[in-house]
């Protein structure tokens, strides 16, 4: 097995107590794990040499919740939002028309085009859910592909109630004979709490019925309005609620003394024009918070983390530290995969070599160079994605760390 050095890293974030934020840092990467991390000076020799010439180095990106699967786009729905029309969870059917007329192939296709989209971007860990499909056939098949495609699958077949269909006969489908046959492919439940999806009870009860199938846990929550979804996936223990751009004094409280992680999703927040979900408030309360992309067709087309990151600093006024934290570990909690040796989200001995370089010496011009494509490389557990490079470049950055780019 090749050993390969990461050397002359002017800013390493570990995301780890053990090392932090490293300077004139190195890595030593065996197979797919992690061997050594420390200053560079004291830097074991390697099969390998790579010289990043100053550049920051930080965990890749995770992203726990995406709609990944779909066909079609709402383009024109986004343009008469911008005109002043309000979002409402209604739109969510012009996807599923078109999700259930393409075919295995294209939906395989487009989802993977985004997965590698987002890879080059510095993600690398992310969740795909169902509730495209909204009947049990297309349920199904949303949960085959996206466990080809993704790292954890979600089941939201109560995404909306489909048109045509009453709500008990749906309620009693996707607790039933749905969940059944998405179960052996999907990790979590979430279910869409909000005016024109389904009310807390109806939600309590499909969380109830995932609970029993052995799948974790999440919530849409408190994205049009103080929906009862935070209290309802801190009652029943949820990993997340995501949202929560509407926050009662109760709903706070509940966030800030039970485990249940508080997703926020800035694309989205953007494109509807909501509230923007109150992050300071937050983090200031001692809630753990995680930040995603919300990839989605009417309400958040993007798979650029680094741009969720920076919205989050700018708009949502949270440290370009807790964004990049939020992003990565914070993440990592919301999936369920931060505990172990396998933990993602951050740069540990005996932990995934999955990391991102960036074109800039250290994190904060994630957010200071905001729309800028700063992903110089990205490594996926030890090795380096094929569509990046680094190129060879001299006194790139005024750091006193910084070389001649070689390997």
């Amino acid at each position: 097995m090749t050993a390969t050095l990461i050397t002359s890293i002017g800013e390493l974030t570990t995301q780890t107590d053990e090392c932090g934020t490293l300077h004139d840092a190195a890595i030593v990467i065996d197979g797919e794990r992690i061997a050594w991390i420390g200053a560079a000076t004291d830097a074991p020799p390697a099969d390998e040499r790579v010289d990043v010439a100053g550049r920051a180095v930080l965990p890749g990106w995770v992203d726990s919740h995406t709609h990944l699967v779909f066909a079609g786009d709402r383009a024109a729905e986004f343009v008469d939002r911008m005109a002043g029309r309000p979002y409402a969870a209604g739109g969510i059917m012009t996807t599923v028309g078109a999700t259930r007329a393409a075919s295995d192939a294209e939906l395989r296709a487009h989802a993977l085009r985004l997965r590698a989209e987002a890879l080059a971007g510095g993600t690398t860990v992310l969740e795909a859910k169902t509730g495209y499909g909204l009947d049990l056939d297309s349920e199904e098949r949303l949960a085959r592909i996206s466990a080809e495609v993704a790292d954890a699958v979600t089941f939201l077949g109560a995404h909306v109630v489909p048109a045509g269909v009453g709500r008990r006969e749906y309620l009693d489908l996707v607790t039933g004979p749905m969940l059944a046959a998405v179960a052996p492919y999907a990790a979590f439940v979430d279910v869409f709490c909000e005016a024109g999806a389904f009310t807390v009870d109806e939600s309590r009860e499909v969380l109830l019925a995932g609970r029993a199938a052995g799948l974790g846990l999440k919530v849409h929550g408190n994205q049009l309005g103080e929906s009862g979804g935070v209290g309802l996936a801190v009652e029943l223990g949820a990993v997340s609620v995501d949202h929560v751009n509407h926050l009662s004094d109760a709903d706070l409280d509940a966030l800030a003394g039970g485990m249940t992680m508080a997703t926020i999703l800035p694309g989205a927040d953007l494109s509807t024009r909501e509230a923007l979900a109150p992050a300071r408030r937050l983090a200031d309360a001692g809630v753990r918070l995680a930040i995603a992309s919300n990839c989605n067709p009417g309400t958040s087309f993007t798979t650029n983390m680094q741009f969720c990151v920076a919205t989050a600093v700018l708009q949502h006024h949270l440290s370009i530290e807790e964004a990049v934290a939020a992003a990565t570990t914070g993440g990592a909690a919301a999936l369920s995969l931060d505990v172990g040796p396998d933990a993602v989200g951050r740069l540990a001995v005996g932990g995934f070599a999955s990391f991102q370089i960036l074109g800039a010496p250290s994190i904060a011009h994630i957010a200071y160079r905001p729309g800028m494509p700063l992903v110089d490389a990205v490594w996926l557990r030890g090795r380096r994605d094929e569509g990046q490079f680094l190129p060879i470049v001299a006194n790139r950055f005024s750091h006193p760390s910084c070389h001649q780019l070689r390997g």
